[in-house]
């Protein structure tokens, strides 16, 4: 690890500041991926500014049929949130399989966004639901938010304080999870809106995405048989030691299917 100054922020205007004025530094959310990076000097910011006493950035706002969460809103508060559960309790069973007790409360979901993991799970759930990525200059479109391989819209400098999910009639996640890590080899979110399905995908290419030919077919009849013979080409997956493309593009079937049946029961 390379030496880094530390900066502990009092308030967002302060972490702005900050990072204006230090260009190679780094926000620090829940640190599980930053600091690992940079134990390997995979990355090696001049300061870290520190978000973790901003109780600004967190909580969680229900207002009709969306929910705003802030971005410094740990991964297990979503899971145990019952206020959340009344709207979109699939949602809360998503941030439930998030790594594990220790990543779930120490992880937030702007520190997950931000970085972009291509096996991450929040990115499918950003797709699905219709999520907003707030940031301190714009809202950001989940459709527009995901750019590749740890690459997101996001400017230099720029926050995340909050994300915007819509609440769909019914849906749910599922994935093929690494045993090890527990990451998506491939997650799958599907979320019906009545008449209009979105899928989102992740762990399966270089950034989550969206899977059209599975939600025209289930906006059609909302039913695992809708989807079970649809076959997702590999072109552009994921080809690693874990699972090759072509394996991935069968998850995403499989997944697609089961989340499908969740969402029905």
């Amino acid at each position: 690890m390379h030496a880094f100054e530390y900066h502990r922020p009092a308030s967002s205007k302060d972490a702005l500041g900050l990072a204006g004025k230090k260009p190679e530094g780094k926000y620090l959310a829940g640190g599980q991926s930053l600091v690992q990076a940079m134990k390997l000097r995979l990355s090696s910011p001049t300061d870290l500014i520190d978000l973790g006493s901003l109780k600004e950035l967190t909580g969680i706002k229900i207002s009709g049929g969306s929910v705003e969460i802030g971005a410094m809103t740990r991964h297990a508060d979503v899971a145990h949130s019952t206020e959340l559960n009344k709207v979109i309790p699939s949602l809360c069973a998503m941030a439930g399989l998030i790594g594990d007790r220790q990543v779930r409360h120490l992880g937030t979901i702007g520190g997950s966004l931000a970085n972009s993991d291509p096996a991450a799970d929040y990115p499918a759930a950003v797709l699905a639901l219709e999520g907003t990525i707030v940031t301190n200059k714009r809202k950001i479109a989940g459709d527009q938010f995901f750019k590749g391989l740890y690459e997101t819209a996001l400017e230099p400098g720029e926050l995340i304080t909050s994300v915007v999910f819509q609440a769909p009639k019914r849906g749910a996640y599922m994935k093929f999870r690494n045993p090890a890590s527990r990451f998506a080899l491939v997650g799958v979110y599907v979320a019906d809106f009545g008449g209009k399905v979105r899928v989102g995908v992740t762990g399966a290419g270089a950034s989550a995405f969206r899977q059209t030919d599975m939600e025209k077919a289930l906006s059609s009849k909302f039913a695992p048989e809708s989807v079970a013979n649809i076959k997702v080409k590999p072109d552009g997956l994921n080809n690693d030691l874990h699972a090759s493309p072509e394996y991935r593009a069968h998850l995403i079937t499989v997944m697609c299917k089961r989340a499908v049946e969740a969402a029905l029961k």
